[in-house]
């Protein structure tokens, strides 16, 4: 016998010196969650170790966060009153936005603060969107609100808009907005492949959704491999920087497609409930919850994402480090 891969796998040295895919503390994005009259930090249940940050926890994680070495932060408010538009997303001295600015203001030399540009945390509904008279989602008259969502939001000082809300037509009013307003110069990152998936059911909780009903219309089927390839090919062509997939875990076979068919770069989001589900197993002892957490964010690498936002950015990056 002549060919034994073995030789390759003999110690630790030589396993790492022949590694195909490594990763670093620069290609993780920390999703955080800003509530607005938080006087402390409010833990999530379903997530654990996560946190609804008030002002002053959200600037101590920032600083500990940019001390890992983590590429970025992406910024969800919380606020304390809803309506049917979102009027708070727009609002200059609405939660995001004033946590976009003390983001800045901390860490802006050192992280890529981002913000997540939807309607869904503002919400009444809890829908992505503002509805017609028959309670749908009217995609245009959305879009004039992703416009002004993008000026408030780069007004505050956000690095790179996260375009999230699966809307047609996002990216390109967006990039006019922007362009048209004197923010040429802001990037876009665009969730162009994103699926109605169970495993966002966590993230309800942090963000306190008000969603009655499902997604299922403006969100990509879970069946449809191709057409997650088309969306990421339509943002691109509209102007993104960036694209997303998103979950990753469950869909590491669109993210591979992506990641070999298109010419920005492209992320992915491991999302709340794939988080919850190996804290979960960890808690229970049926799994080595450091392995099994750099186990899960290497396989996104792998499968082509360029970065991944995970909610272990900064333990995990601790690590690397």
């Amino acid at each position: 016998m002549t060919l034994r891969p073995r030789r390759l796998r003999a110690t630790p040295a030589m396993r790492r010196l022949v590694s195909e895919t490594l990763l670093h503390p620069a290609d993780l994005v920390l999703p955080m969650f800003v509530r607005e009259g938080a006087g402390a930090p409010v833990p999530i249940s379903s997530m654990p170790g996560v946190v609804q940050h008030s002002l002053d926890s959200l600037r101590a994680a920032l600083v500990a966060a940019a001390e890992a070495g983590v590429g970025g932060v992406m910024l969800f408010g919380v606020p304390e009153h809803k309506d049917a538009i979102g009027s708070g997303a727009t609002d200059p001295d609405g939660i995001l936005n004033v946590a976009t600015r003390a983001a800045v203001e901390e860490v802006g030399g050192a992280l890529v603060v981002q913000t997540d540009l939807c309607l869904d945390e503002f919400t009444d509904h809890g829908h992505c969107g503002v509805l017609d008279a028959e309670g749908r989602v009217d995609n245009d008259a959305t879009l004039e609100r992703y416009r002004d969502m993008a000026l408030a939001q780069a007004s505050a000082g956000s690095a790179l808009l996260g375009l999230s809300g699966m809307m047609d037509g996002q990216v390109a009013a967006v990039r006019d907005a922007l362009d048209t307003d004197g923010f040429a110069g802001n990037p876009i990152l665009g969730y162009a492949a994103k699926y109605a998936s169970a495993f966002y059911g966590p993230f309800r909780e942090a963000v306190q959704s008000s969603l009655v009903g499902d997604r299922r219309t403006y969100q990509l089927d879970p069946a449809n491999r191709r057409e997650g390839l088309r969306e990421i090919d339509l943002d691109v062509a509209e102007g993104a920087d960036i694209v997303m997939v998103k979950p990753a875990m469950s869909y590491l076979d669109v993210l591979a497609d992506a990641a070999a068919a298109s010419p920005v770069p492209v992320w992915a989001y491991q999302v709340s409930g794939e988080y919850a589900m190996i804290e979960a197993a960890a808690a229970h002892g049926w799994i080595d919850r450091r392995r099994a957490v750099e186990e899960s964010v290497l396989s996104i690498r792998r499968a082509g994402a360029d970065a991944v936002l995970t909610y272990w950015a900064t333990e995990l990056a601790g690590w690397l480090r």
